[in-house]
């Protein structure tokens, strides 16, 4: 580079810029013009112009040569079409000055716009073949640059806005457009003007790009945007391409929310209909997300961000669908966050702890044992049960190590029970992510030895679920811990169509129904004609408890709120009941007292 003292060293300092540039450049060109070499080859090619354009946008005098040799040498290199051209000015013009984070100062302007004049010119020159030398070439470009100057950033201006506002692949605008116009709707409607937009996601589009290839994938994405504008532009909404496989619809003048929801509807079965590409039918369902409000209560972003968090929703409840967005369920789920993200140093900080409620034995009501239950002692919420935080324990991975915490409390506390001859056992529910936990032996194993509690003592009850689709390792797990003497309780029984082969295979002790048990089945529909027997409830209920009894399991009922549940329940054959009617959870010192009182 030659003149400007500093113009080497601003590409030492500006390294990652003028990189993140060159990529750019080069990945613009190759969208341009298609040229027979490597994407290693283009980008070294273009690296070394990138280079050279930024010692003469710094030259001292400006060095007219620049930008007409690297014209010249574009064209040389093979990306010799107009496209290629213009791909190159609308790339300098909107990402030079920003990569390399040089002010957009008049003076900037000044010279970069030399800098493309010459580099047109050498362009044309090069690709017309013209028989003039260089230097004459740079005088005549020179001569004319000024006349011509106004006119082609005029001509160009727009070029620039459509590359700057438009996604180059689908040719719809992109989210700076659509977040331009959603602005001056904001910013010019009445408060009371309402407005819509849907946020369309297409589901299992990365199957599609890793099966049948990216091209195809990019092609499925322009036919995505050709049925998204015959859709949209007719009514006059605008459709944008966010970015990779996500659309949005805006929706202006909407009178409620069904307004928007019905385009998103109209969108999904249009783009249900398979597509085809080089002859291969490509099944496509799409996910989307919708919001409608007035105006004045919000602004642009929180519209967007409410679109995509109703997305979120739609592809989590199972795709193919839309949802509309909700602040309650946002709200819930803000909150939810807010615990999940709160549970490592409350477990840290030792802020769960446990209840226990009385399982109680249904032939003479003396307390039997307890279920330990998972109380959380938040600093702001106060106690949370677990059905507030333990599907989140789940979904991070935290309940691996909560689940062992909990467990050595139960064990400890039973194990006091057992020194003062109470002889009550323990169950300690154990969650499937836990069963998959190769350690999970080994740690119950050490915290019975620690604790001293016999094994008998504890019981540990997994979800009627995790039994479904046995797996080996489950298997092996559930009868290694039956080894140490822990005994093993089907929870919720009645709620996830258990496998009974695995029922009758599993090395069980009980089986806990589900309080849906408790209560008489409901009559659905009208009454049957005389002639059809509907089936006796009670006779039902006792058919499932001698169902537990003939695969040599306890039966445990759950949910007992009332004397009549109980009397129900006892006159089916349950062994032993548990809800509210005996007790709800209480401190351990709750029990020790009722087990004193009914010793004595």
């Amino acid at each position: 580079m030659t003149g400007h003292p500093d113009a080497g060293s601003l590409v030492d300092r500006h390294r990652q810029g003028l990189d993140t540039f060159a990529k750019a450049w080069a990945k613009a060109l190759h969208r341009a013009h298609y040229v027979p070499i490597s994407s290693t080859e283009r980008y070294r090619i273009v690296s070394a112009l990138a280079e050279r354009l930024v010692g003469g946008l710094f030259a001292e005098p400006p060095d007219p040569c620049c930008g007409f040799g690297v014209g010249e040498d574009l064209v040389a290199a093979g990306f010799a079409s107009p496209d290629a051209l213009g791909r190159t000015i609308a790339v300098l013009n909107t990402r030079l000055a920003a990569d390399l984070g040089l002010p957009a100062d008049a003076a900037m302007c000044v010279r970069l716009a030399a800098l493309l004049e010459g580099l047109a010119a050498g362009f044309t020159a090069a690709v017309h073949d013209r028989s003039l030398d260089a230097q004459d070439a740079v005088r005549l470009a020179a001569l004319a640059a000024q006349a011509r100057a106004e006119q082609a950033l005029r001509a160009n201006e727009v070029r620039f806005r459509h590359l700057a506002t438009h996604d180059a692949w689908t040719d719809l605008p992109n989210r700076t457009l659509f977040a331009e116009r959603l602005d001056r709707v904001f910013a010019t409607g009445p408060p009371s003007r309402r407005v819509g937009m849907c946020c369309i996601n297409l589901d299992e589009f990365a199957t599609v790009n890793d099966i049948l290839g990216h091209d195809v994938g990019d092609r499925l994405l322009a036919a995505t945007a050709d049925r998204l504008r015959a859709l949209a532009e007719p009514s006059g909404h605008l459709v944008a391409r966010f970015d990779g496989d996500q659309f949005a619809i805006l929706i202006e003048g909407t009178t409620c929310a069904e307004d928007a929801v019905k385009v998103a509807d109209q969108a999904l079965t249009a783009l249900a209909e398979p597509f085809h590409i080089d002859n291969t039918e490509i099944p496509v369902t799409a996910s989307a997300g919708v919001a409608e409000r007035s105006i004045g209560s919000g602004d642009t972003a929180e519209l967007i961000r409410a679109t995509q968090i109703a997305l979120h929703w739609a592809k989590a409840d199972g795709k193919a669908r839309w949802m509309l967005f909700a602040h309650e369920r946002s709200a819930a789920d803000a909150e939810r966050y807010r615990l999940s993200a709160a549970m490592p140093a409350a477990l840290r900080h030792g802020e769960f702890t446990l209840a226990y409620q009385p399982l109680v034995d249904l032939r003479d009501g003396h307390i039997a044992g307890v279920e330990a239950l998972a109380r959380w002692h938040h600093p702001r919420l106060g106690v949370l049960g677990a059905g507030q935080f333990i599907e989140l324990a789940e979904h991070t991975g935290l309940i691996v190590p909560l689940g062992r915490r909990l467990l050595e409390q139960a064990c400890r506390q039973a194990s006091a029970w057992q020194q003062d001859g109470y002889g009550l056992y323990v169950n300690v529910n154990i969650a499937v992510r836990q069963l998959h936990q190769t350690g999970l032996v080994a740690s119950v194993a050490q915290i019975l030895d620690r604790t001293g509690l016999a094994p008998y003592r504890l019981q540990l009850e997994v979800t009627e679920h995790a039994v479904i689709e046995l797996t080996d390792q489950i298997r092996a797990t559930l009868a290694a811990l039956v080894e140490l003497g822990v005994r093993i309780v089907i929870d919720d029984f009645g709620t996830g169509y258990a496998n009974l082969a695995n029922l009758r295979a599993l090395p069980l002790r009980g089986l806990k129904l589900d309080a849906s048990f408790a209560r008489p089945a409901p009559r659905i529909g009208k009454p049957p004609p005389p002639a059809v027997r509907r089936p006796d409830d009670a006779a039902f209920l006792a058919t499932v408890v001698a169902l537990g009894h003939t695969l040599g399991l306890t039966v445990t009922a759950e949910g007992i709120e009332t004397a009549s549940q109980a009397r129900r329940m006892r006159a089916a054959g349950c062994d032993t009941g548990q809800g509210w009617y005996f007790g709800r959870p209480v401190p351990p010192g709750d029990i020790t007292r009722r087990v004193a009182g009914q010793r004595r």
